[in-house]
């Protein structure tokens, strides 16, 4: 893993300048970070915008186009509970870190379309990261569409993070086939996900 190399001195002043215009209720200031060719600023400017009340959906849908994954997953994350910004794209990102933010958005806002959640279910079966796969399982529980059922009694078989978060999921669907899956949970190898089917047999 390449190690992260610590932001400049200049960088970190103009960051530092953005994310106290968020508590000043300088929109000007925090709008203006917006164009800065330092990514972490561009993160600053829209958490301060955030903080204001003054996060447009222009402005992230913007940001989720940006070049650089981190202010594309910040982005992803502001999204959460807007139903002005479509995270369909977000899911389908390069980058694992703004498809855990996309994922991990939709199942924080009002419901989604059948669209979102038929690429949750992709998510939660076959992403190559685990942790995109928790979280997509995680919002799909949350979510609590009948279209996510399979997908998530699919994630029961996963490895153990996997399986501790779609037992948990199970918590928002009913049927014979979430009774065997709750069954077969409270036998498992690993004491989480064994304890969490307990708790909701």
């Amino acid at each position: 893993m390449t190690e992260r190399r610590p932001a400049d001195p200049v960088t970190l002043r103009r960051r530092r300048a953005v994310a106290l215009s968020g508590f000043a209720g300088d929109e000007a200031g925090a709008r203006g970070g917006l164009d800065d060719p330092q990514p972490a600023v561009r993160c600053a400017a829209l958490s301060a915008l955030d903080r204001l009340g003054a996060l447009d959906s222009a402005s992230l849908r913007a940001a989720l186009a940006d070049p650089e994954a981190e202010v594309r997953a910040r982005a992803a994350e502001l999204s959460a509970g807007r139903s002005d910004v479509d995270l369909r794209e977000a899911l389908s990102d390069d980058d694992p870190r703004v498809v855990e933010a996309a994922a991990w958005a939709c199942g924080e806002g009002p419901s989604p379309d059948a669209g979102v959640v038929s690429r949750l279910c992709e998510l939660a079966t076959g992403h190559r990261e685990a942790q995109c796969r928790e979280t997509a399982v995680a919002a799909l529980g949350s979510i609590g569409h009948e279209a996510g059922l399979a997908a998530v009694l699919a994630a029961t078989a996963d490895r153990a993070t996997v399986r501790r978060r779609a037992v948990v999921a199970l918590a928002a669907f009913s049927g014979p086939e979430v009774d065997e899956a709750l069954e077969r949970a409270a036998g498992d190898r690993d004491r989480q996900v064994r304890q969490a089917a307990e708790d909701l047999r």
